[in-house]
């Protein structure tokens, strides 16, 4: 791939970085308690969901312990996602000297706002400036509703080496604006400054957020260069998947030049209203030669996509237009052979083992109340973003 394809497709690659992909939260937990016990100075996690459940409070106790032996603890939470979590666990982990705010409180349930859409949605953890971990996995038991015989899939990344440090900026500066805005002034100057993580590693990465000022499509125009750049496969599972047109056409584009394009969606929803607005456009992704699979063994979370082997994203950006569109995410792009292969295994395991292909036939066997239930949910998502105003011309049909 040429420096034109990573300067559009991976801006700002940080080299020197060792990482370690994490599958489901059987593997991230225990990675991010352990990072937290180490923790000397400072803790700093936001997250969209913090539930109070075995897992969340397994996390709660690694971040009391490390606040009650000294370090800087600080938790961030959506108020629409952990709407419960400042009168529950938040306030037992104030008791303890941990910091918690949380962004954007809800003011009811069903008091419409216009910005309500707007969450924090990013999964960030960074220890002592140093460790940092990016993903798509929330404070959550894998197992929430009694009824899984498998975890919920999903994916982070564990991060030591240069790249850290831009997370541990990314965090402080969402910190430093919540404050501001709650509490009319900006938290003092950290008692140590975590010096610059070393070169610990091979692997060159970047970070990519979107926010409404500066990078509100850094994460979108990202996918869009490494599908345009395509010249062999392009694989992709997300948990909810609504592009737009232009993001679309991309997919479409580099089907018909030959690409391999794979999409692993959910087979098992638990947002009934996106599934069947993403179920009206599988008979245009189809009739390009897309191939669609339904993840159907558990609940579909991931937030990842690999290109040509070489290229791989892991975040919590859905390609949806609440993530792409109005809400705060964060992706690590990565670029080499060793990584990407690793998440393409796990990925084509997933299609071969606990996923269905959707075939044509199925969609033209689908009863005309499914492909009613289909038409008006995508109708009502496209409403839904239409009074935000934020939907531009590349989001529309």
């Amino acid at each position: 791939m040429s420096a034109d394809f990573w300067t559009t497709a991976a801006p700002g690659l940080v080299a020197g970085n060792r990482l370690q992909l994490l599958e489901s939260g059987g593997e991230y937990f225990p990675a991010l308690i352990a990072a937290i016990d180490a923790a000397l100075h400072e803790v700093q996690l936001e997250t969209y969901i913090f539930e109070d459940d075995a897992t969340g409070r397994r996390v709660a106790a690694a971040l009391a312990r490390a606040a009650r032996r000294g370090v800087a603890v600080r938790v961030l939470v959506d108020g629409f996602g952990a709407r419960e979590f400042a009168g529950g666990l938040g306030a037992v982990l104030a008791d303890d000297g941990v910091e918690v705010m949380t962004y954007r409180p809800e003011a009811g349930r069903f008091a419409f706002r216009r910005h309500r859409l707007r969450r924090l949605h990013r999964k960030l953890a960074v220890v002592d400036g140093g460790t940092a971990f990016v993903g798509g996995i929330n404070v959550i038991d894998d197992f929430d509703d009694g009824r899984e015989t498998a975890p919920r899939f999903d994916y982070a990344v564990r991060i030591e080496g240069p790249l850290a440090a831009r997370v541990h900026h990314a965090v402080r500066h969402v910190w430093r604006l919540v404050r501001w805005a709650r509490l009319g002034r900006r938290p003092p100057p950290p008692a140590v400054l975590p010096p610059p993580p070393p070169v610990v590693g091979s692997m060159a990465a970047a970070l990519l957020i979107r926010d409404n000022l500066r990078h509100r499509r850094d994460i979108e125009n990202a996918y869009l260069a490494a599908i345009a750049g395509a010249r062999q496969r392009v694989v992709i599972a997300n948990a909810y998947f609504l592009p737009g047109r232009t993001f679309r056409r991309a997919l479409v584009a580099a089907a018909r030049r030959g690409v391999r394009v794979e999409l692993l969606l959910q087979g098992r929803s638990d947002h009934l209203m996106l599934h069947f607005a993403t179920l009206s456009l599988y008979d245009r992704l189809m009739a390009a030669r897309i191939r669609v699979f339904e993840y159907e063994t558990a609940y579909l979370h991931a937030k990842v996509a690999v290109v040509d082997g070489d290229w791989a994203t892991i975040g919590s950006s859905n390609i949806d237009p609440f993530s792409l569109l109005l809400a705060r995410e964060a992706n690590v792009v990565v670029r080499g052979a060793e990584f990407a292969a690793q998440l393409l295994a796990s990925l084509d395991a997933a299609m071969a083992d606990a996923a269905r292909e959707v075939r044509p036939k199925d969609q033209r066997h689908r009863s005309w109340l499914t492909r009613a239930a289909s038409s008006m949910a995508y109708s009502v998502v496209r409403f839904l973003v239409g009074v935000t105003r934020y939907a531009g011309k590349h989001y529309r049909d």
